[in-house]
């Protein structure tokens, strides 16, 4: 069980912390016990503003071993945590009120909280895999976040709005970490192999490749030069070729994100003018091309590549039962974004602009991302059930 609480007021220092692990905290022998503790809100310091941060931080303070040595990040700003800070680029969410419910507020994250990655770290007893480009010493051998916002498979896709991470460029920087980085960490290259292949790798991509190339006909050729299933198989022979060089680089245990059924999000039910808990249709049908051809490939894989776990995130239908039946999952809205944005509610969060008073009831946070509770949702799907991520759930991954 993982409890989370946001009511992020105050800075409680490291010292008073380990005060309080080693008063509160250390005694308590179970996960029961600490929920117990986390209740006690009469206490005379015990309240829920004690708790700024998940109790995935008091964890990582009991239990001194993960459950898998790393997790390496890889994707967009679905995933980004800040790379694209240090970027030439519009595409960033170092700004308020991106942060809004995050510890550390404002990092480069699209939400107002932990992106997916982040959950999957906590439930494997990970620090959060800090975005690479902000590594200025020694690499940590627990992770890193590669991804980076408006990139995509395709390396033309993200440049009208500057220099982002190509999938490519991000597996290059992946090579350079283990080429130049990594070995001084280990005593012998099959040390090495060993921390890779028990490694988590998570990978989110593809979505800006319709998003911000394919269905931009006035900005790009590709919807010219390629049918929908055509652009897919596109898509789909260049990624094949990522996942193989990754695994060539030691990855064994690869879990790829279907794309999110884009016509649900806000930016296309606003320009379509689309009905309230509607999606548009035609967008989300040029998505499945590609969506069931990523099927094929994650299982064609799997059976090519020797000691290759290849497993599918289903993404796209929880997104659309989410969208489409929001009080099945205790949202109140899941048509309109909880910031205030650009284009009136189908962009990026306006600077500075106070959002919304109750985030977390909101499924989307801007006009193209989810707030944390349905990153919160995913993760947890991900990590307990091979109906979600199949065939095997992180939790087997972590067993095999």
């Amino acid at each position: 069980m993982v409890m989370y609480f946001y009511d992020f007021h105050f800075f409680i220092s490291q010292q008073n912390l380990l005060s309080i692990f080693n008063t509160y905290i250390k005694p308590l022998s179970s996960y029961s016990s600490l929920i117990s503790l986390a209740k006690m809100s009469n206490n005379n310091f015990i309240t829920s503003n004690i708790f700024l941060f998940s109790l995935h931080q008091f964890l990582l303070l009991v239990h001194t071993k993960p459950l898998v040595p790393a997790l390496y990040v890889f994707g967009d700003s679905l995933f980004d945590s800040g790379n694209n800070n240090v970027l030439p680029t519009m595409a960033r969410a170092n700004f308020p009120p991106y942060g809004h419910n995050f510890v550390q507020h404002f990092t480069g994250r699209f939400t107002n909280g932990r992106t997916l990655p982040d959950f999957i770290a906590e439930f494997l007893e990970l620090p959060y895999p800090p975005p690479y480009l902000g590594i200025h010493d020694s690499v940590p051998l627990t992770g890193l976040n590669y991804a980076s916002s408006a990139c995509g498979i395709l390396p033309q896709t993200g440049t009208i709005f500057g220099k982002c991470l190509s999938l490519g460029e991000q597996i290059d920087l992946f090579k350079w970490t283990i080429e130049s980085k990594l070995p001084t960490h280990f005593n012998s290259l099959e040390e090495l192999s060993k921390h890779l292949a028990d490694s988590i790798f998570i990978f989110t991509t593809g979505s800006n490749d319709y998003i911000q190339n394919y269905l931009e006909p006035t900005l790009f050729s590709t919807n010219h030069d390629y049918d929908p299933q055509s652009f897919a198989q596109l898509l789909i022979d260049d990624l094949s070729n990522h996942f193989q060089s990754v695994y060539k680089l030691g990855a064994r245990k690869i879990i790829m994100h279907e794309i999110a059924p884009l016509g649900c999000i806000p930016h296309y039910t606003r320009k379509y003018q689309v009905v309230v808990g509607k999606c548009h249709e035609q967008t989300n049908q040029i998505v499945s091309y590609f969506n069931t051809k990523l099927h094929e490939l994650l299982k064609s894989l799997t059976s090519s590549l020797q000691g290759s776990i290849l497993v599918l995130a289903r993404i796209n239908s929880l997104g659309y039962d989410v969208i489409t039946n929001p009080s099945k999952y205790g949202y109140s809205d899941a048509s309109n974004p909880c910031c205030t944005t650009w284009g009136n509610g189908s962009a990026a969060c306006i600077p500075l602009l106070e959002p919304c008073p109750n985030p977390n009831q909101h499924f989307f946070w801007d006009g193209y991302h989810n707030t944390e509770t349905g990153n919160s949702v995913a993760a947890s799907l991900c990590f307990n059930t091979s109906e979600f991520c199949t065939p095997f759930s992180i939790k087997d991954l972590i067993q095999i």
